[in-house]
């Protein structure tokens, strides 16, 4: 996106307006900074201020430059009355997955909202007063004055606090069941889905839109096509959030990936918005839409094509048809190559990477220690065949997507060693008796103790190291398991990006400095993990490109995306086909991976293995390829350069 923002008014196909920011850091401080204006405003009226606040991920940046605005530009939260939308039911206040500690850590322990202005669903209501409690919850908005400002995040029901499909448009603060969708998408919280509360408190449809204005935040690609039915379908309650159509002071506030599936991003040409037809990424989105759309090769498009599908301006300022086929044929050719590394003693210029230098030093960054092989197992086994010099960085330790049986397994098989091999070690036996003792009396959603996170944390680095060995790379020169601080916390809720998570990403490309990067560039991972990992990488570059580094003049930065999503196919720069056989080694390389293997403890929306996503990935991206006329392939892992 050029612009930081652009403002999507309402119209005739869509019936929210939005506002998309280049990344949600810059919305979240937009945001931040309009509740900030309407507190102070309030406040020189000498009145108070009633927010309606969310919880889940959308909101926690916004809080976060609340905070940073208390504390660095004197923001007062005196004068402010604030009500949360919802909380799991029953639910203790001071649980790890409680939206009254959440709302704690994230903003009201770091602010001076007077205590009694604070109001939070109760989990802990006895089951005969829930009504007459929420009916009082009611009252006291109504008491506050009703709410001026409405924070909300959107579900992938479409739900809304959380009134689930089905809910009505009058409905009011009650107790509800929850959608299975949503309890899968609670489940990293609650480590595992059979944890989750089946029910909860929410503000109803009817009490939201008793707000004055209405913000509602969604970050990410996985957001996209709730995003697009939420603005631009017809009012349902089977999308609750559809119902903001009918607020008067609405503001859909969304990053470029969340708002990549409305028609103003995805085909402005159909509404009749000017677009640049010089842009050559434009041109190829609009061909490559159309071929689907026809479903005909791109070879096989007609001007009356263009014509009949909005695109009769492309074709008149770059037509006819065949010339345009051509360029955007041979643009996606030119991404296909088998040289991910470059092919050396070849003319590179229409190849997607450089012949020079061969071999290259590669660094793959990977945020948990499988990402590597699930993402671009197949690019990352080509490399090494090839005779790249191949670093693999595992950026967290992943500790907590380990099962405890498994930690117990792992107990058991160092006792009997040191039994077997007579090491009469103590130590050894009292860490055993500690582990299992702690992980037999854990109770669900529990923090694991520091020495069952260090026990799960080297589960994973072995499975690291194996998948390694298997590609064909010594893990004691190749491997390096950076641990970054953020993610240490025991729970899926991490800690902000820091500073040392960045020195540590700096000290590590200094050290290996890097003809090639690869990286993880999706937002769509449900635990934000991967999210902080591109930051550190990110920012740790610009740092090192700030500071004159020379070797990153002669390095090269390539995006792949997670088990979730991938790239769309005009977005493609370099396309890696893979063969049958060699999908057959990228799987075997992932069942290394044995503690994620069969159920992983963290899925997310997709109930499949990671490496049966991975393969229908490939396959899917590879089939796109063939239908548009290029070559037709077993797999390809598909990448996008970053242009720091």
């Amino acid at each position: 996106m050029a612009s930081t923002l652009v403002a999507l008014p309402a119209t005739d196909g869509a019936h929210l307006p939005a506002c998309l920011y280049a990344g949600s850091e810059e919305a979240s401080a937009a945001v931040a900074a309009q509740i900030a204006d309407l507190i102070r405003a309030r406040a020189a009226e000498s009145r108070t201020c009633v927010l309606g606040l969310a919880t889940g991920s959308s909101p926690t940046r916004v809080y976060e430059e609340l905070v940073r605005l208390h504390r660095e530009e004197g923001l007062s939260f005196q004068n402010v009355v604030s009500f949360n939308l919802d909380e799991y039911y029953p639910m203790p206040p001071d649980s790890l997955q409680s939206y009254v500690r959440f709302m704690r850590e994230y903003l009201f322990d770091h602010v001076d909202i007077r205590p009694e202005n604070v109001h939070v669903p109760d989990g802990t209501v006895p089951p005969e007063q829930v009504v007459a409690y929420c009916l009082d919850y009611e009252a006291q908005i109504r008491a506050a004055g009703g709410i001026d400002l409405q924070l909300l995040g959107i579900g992938r029901t479409g739900h809304i606090g959380f009134n689930e499909p089905g809910s009505g448009s009058a409905s009011r603060t009650r107790l509800i069941t929850l959608d299975h969708v949503t309890r899968t998408d609670a489940a990293s919280d609650f480590y595992g889905e059979e944890n989750v509360p089946r029910r909860a408190l929410t503000m109803g449809v009817g009490t939201i839109l008793e707000a004055r204005h209405i913000v509602l935040m969604a970050w990410g690609e996985g957001k996209a096509a709730v995003v697009k039915r939420m603005v631009e379908g017809e009012v349902s309650d089977t999308v609750p959030a559809t119902y903001l159509q009918r607020h008067p002071a609405v503001q859909v506030v969304l990053d470029e990936a969340a708002g990549a599936e409305l028609t103003p991003c995805k085909t402005p040409w159909l509404q009749g918005l000017p677009c640049d037809w010089h842009d050559a990424a434009l041109v190829r989105k609009a061909v490559t839409w159309l071929a689907r759309t026809t479903t005909k090769p791109i070879l096989k498009l007609t001007d009356e094509a263009y014509n009949e599908n909005g695109l009769s301006e492309l074709l008149a300022q770059s037509g006819p048809a065949y010339d345009i086929n051509i360029r955007v044929f041979n643009e996606l050719q030119h991404t296909i190559t088998g040289w991910p590394g470059g092919k050396p003693d070849a003319d590179d210029t229409y190849r997607p990477e450089r012949a020079v230098p061969f071999p290259k030093r590669v660094l793959i960054f990977s945020p948990h220690p499988d990402d590597d092989v699930i993402s671009m197992g197949g690019t990352l086994l080509r490399l090494v065949d090839q005779g790249h010099e191949v670093h693999v960085a595992y950026q967290t330790s992943g500790n907590i997507a380990v099962f405890d049986e498994e930690a117990i397994r792992f107990a058991d098989f160092a006792a009997e060693y040191d039994q077997l091999f007579q090491q009469n070690d103590p130590a050894g036996e009292q860490f055993y008796q500690r582990v299992t003792n702690f992980l037999h009396a854990k109770a669900p959603g529990q923090v694991d103790s520091a020495e069952v996170q260090q026990l799960k944390g080297v589960i994973r680095r072995g499975e690291a190291r194996a998948a390694l060995r298997y590609a064909g790379l010594d893990p004691a020169t190749r491997a390096h398991f950076q641990d970054l601080p953020f993610y240490e916390t025991g729970r899926v809720r991490k800690k902000p990006l820091g500073d040392e998570d960045v020195r540590l990403t700096m000290e590590l490309l200094n050290r290996i400095q890097p003809h090639q990067i690869y990286a993880a560039g999706d937002l769509s991972d449900p635990h934000g993990t991967h999210r902080v990992c591109l930051a550190a990488i990110f920012q740790a570059i610009q740092q090192l490109k700030a500071s004159g580094t020379p070797w990153l003049d002669d390095c090269w930065v390539w995006l792949y995306r997670g088990a979730w999503q991938e790239w769309d196919i005009d977005q493609i720069e370099m396309a890696v086909p893979l063969s049958p056989q060699e999908l057959t080694r990228k799987r075997r390389a992932i069942f290394k991976h044995q503690s994620q293997k069969d159920r992983p403890l963290f899925p997310g929306a997709d109930q499949r293995e990671f490496w049966q996503r991975s393969e229908a990935r490939n396959r899917t991206t590879a089939k796109l390829y063939d239908e548009l006329g290029l070559p037709e392939y077993e797999g390809i892992e598909a990448f996008v350069r970053w242009q720091f």
